[in-house]
């Protein structure tokens, strides 16, 4: 309404604040007609993705460095057909989510994935089993401690460069 009133037109473009969004507010945005909206969970994007929920990673002062910028740049999308729980906004009882990421089929070394969470308010390794050929399950075993918890997960290619992917949870009681 603001950007009608002053500029003559709404942008299709929405970036959620601290990147924190739950399901409700992703309806809220495809509400309002917005086309594509940005999360805080690193990762590249490509057509798999939920383009309510872009993944970006960050620069600035802390991981803006040039080594890092020209690092992202090679990074590869980690395709995936979903991930639960779909909704990134948890309350005490479902913390820590059962997080389950499915693939899409023939993902090649996906035998060799890596993930990585700060469980605990620690990074560290996560522990992770595959549900069938495609489907893995992280197993968090410590609750997440702050307002945000985070999982990234890494693959590299075989062409020796990395997918990564990032998921973000909204921690409502912490």
């Amino acid at each position: 309404k603001i950007f009608n009133e002053h500029l003559g037109f709404s942008p299709k473009i929405f970036s959620y604040p601290f990147g924190e969004y739950s399901s409700d507010l992703k309806r809220i945005v495809s509400d309002l007609n917005f086309q594509f909206a940005f999360g805080q969970h690193s990762g590249v994007i490509d057509p798999t993705k939920d383009f309510l929920e872009l993944p970006r990673f960050p620069i600035n002062e802390k991981y803006g460095n040039l080594e890092r910028f020209k690092s992202i740049l090679q990074t590869l999308p980690f395709p995936y057909e979903s991930i639960t729980p779909e909704n990134r906004y948890i309350k005490n009882n479902q913390n820590p989510p059962e997080v389950k990421i499915k693939f899409f089929e023939n993902l090649i070394n996906i035998e060799n994935i890596n993930c990585y969470s700060n469980e605990g308010n620690v990074w560290k390794k996560s522990n992770i089993e595959f549900v069938n050929s495609n489907e893995l399950k992280i197993l968090i075993k410590e609750k997440f401690k702050s307002e945000r918890g985070r999982i990234n997960c890494s693959l590299q290619s075989e062409n020796g460069k990395w997918r990564w992917l990032g998921i973000q949870y909204v921690i409502a009681e912490y």
